[in-house]
């Protein structure tokens, strides 16, 4: 990784949330193998900081299943299997199902106004092919039907879920022609809410996330694979 590429990554947002993203992207995309020791000095000369914000992003990543560490030993990357990512991303696929069909049902027209300008705004991200805006723009659109379920409880699962599952989330928009698709399956999903039809947004979003987890499932590793 180039000097001028680690500077960008700490300058464009909090330390230890872009250690976390510059990792776990090194780890989906093999730059990192499972099984390769994680070094908190090496990590800290190689992103130019100290050892205290590479010690809390291993944390998270330990969190998210990306990272393992046993007591008094270094971090190592994990092997994250298809089937274990299809089962984080099955839960997901139910939980936001259940999210844009209670938006469908409960969203006010205010908040149904938002996610169809922010959506239709969202166009032209897929037209310029800008991975990294759309990528945000899909964060807060999924964003806004957690919102729109108006169900706290049901909020922190998703989100919690979806903390897991970021980094394949964010891999998905390496694909060829994957924009153009994630933009017409939220626009079955939009569709659904601004008619109010719960059961169609529900099986919509379903089957976006279903997408997704297809998509996403090259970049986890083949049982009995490192």
């Amino acid at each position: 990784m180039k000097l001028a590429r680690k500077r960008d990554i700490i300058r464009s947002g909090t330390t230890v949330e872009q250690l976390v993203r510059a990792i776990a992207d090194m780890i989906i995309t093999g730059e990192m193998r499972p099984g390769e020791r994680l070094d908190e000095i090496s990590l800290a000369n190689r992103f130019e900081v100290s050892r205290t914000p590479v010690r809390e992003a291993l944390g998270q990543l330990c969190a998210i299943g990306l990272v393992g560490r046993q007591p008094n030993k270094s971090a190592i990357v994990t092997n994250v299997t298809q089937q274990h990512l299809a089962s984080m991303f099955e839960a997901m696929a139910e939980l936001e199902g259940i999210c844009a069909r209670l938006s469908a049902e409960r969203m006010t027209v205010d908040e149904r106004r938002a996610l169809e300008a922010e959506h239709k705004a969202s166009a032209r991200l897929v037209h310029r092919g800008a991975e990294e805006e759309y990528e945000a723009h899909n964060t807060e659109f999924h964003t806004r039907l957690y919102r729109g379920a108006h169900s706290n409880h049901i909020t922190d699962l998703v989100s919690q879920t979806r903390a897991r599952l970021a980094p394949f989330r964010r891999a998905q928009f390496r694909i060829s022609g994957r924009l153009a698709k994630s933009y017409d399956e939220h626009d079955v999903i939009v569709t659904a809410i601004l008619r109010a039809d719960g059961a169609a947004a529900g099986q919509a979003a379903y089957a976006h996330v279903s997408f997704v987890s297809s998509a996403s499932a090259v970049f986890a590793s083949e049982p009995g694979k490192n």
